[in-house]
């Protein structure tokens, strides 16, 4: 079985998904700006029992054996409530991307996401010794796009998946072992 690291960076614990988790989840998740630019896959309006749903899922998967690495995102100096989340599967299908990530509005443009997908390659390439993985985000989404051009990621093109704002297509990203280890930050 595959287990979900508790990481620490600089503001950030990185801690393994938990059932326990849902109601901050549905919180912050069931906005339709968090939403917008993610994959129609995700449910929207969003169900009141969407995180709960989602939590259960993902951790009945990672039971049964699936490689799946989730993790919530807690401020260090905070109340120990889950303010985003982050998902990797290192060797699932790369086409539509291997990691996700989403953050509660209220932590947007802080730097919180880039510092948190810096652990997260760390632990890719240090740890599980990958060569390389692929990650998306809608065309639209700037923000998602400045997170992968400031932690390595490269532009390889774009791919066909629709989002809940109407866009039908995704920038495709390659996150490689060697640019990660050359220009990782070291703070």
């Amino acid at each position: 079985m595959f287990e979900t690291p508790r990481i620490e960076t600089r503001r950030l614990i990185l801690r393994p998904l938990a059932l326990s988790d849902a109601a901050a989840i549905q919180h912050h998740f069931n906005n339709w700006n968090v939403i917008r630019t993610l994959a129609t896959v995700v449910p929207w309006p969003y169900p009141d029992d969407g995180a709960e749903s989602f939590i259960k899922r993902e951790l009945h998967k990672i039971a049964a054996g699936e490689e799946s690495y989730q993790w919530v995102l807690v401020l260090r100096d905070g109340d120990g409530e889950a303010i985003g989340s982050i998902n990797f599967r290192p060797r699932a299908d790369g086409r539509k991307g291997n990691r996700g990530f989403w953050l509660a509005e209220p932590f947007w443009n802080q730097g919180l996401m880039t510092e948190a997908i810096a652990a997260v390659n760390d632990f890719a390439f240090l740890t599980l010794g990958l060569d390389h993985f692929h990650v998306c985000n809608a065309q639209s989404n700037v923000a998602s796009r400045r997170v992968k051009q400031k932690t390595g990621a490269e532009f390889v093109g774009l791919v066909e998946l629709p989002h809940h704002n109407g866009e039908s297509r995704a920038e495709k990203w390659k996150v490689t072992r060697e640019t990660w280890l050359r220009d990782r930050p070291t703070a």
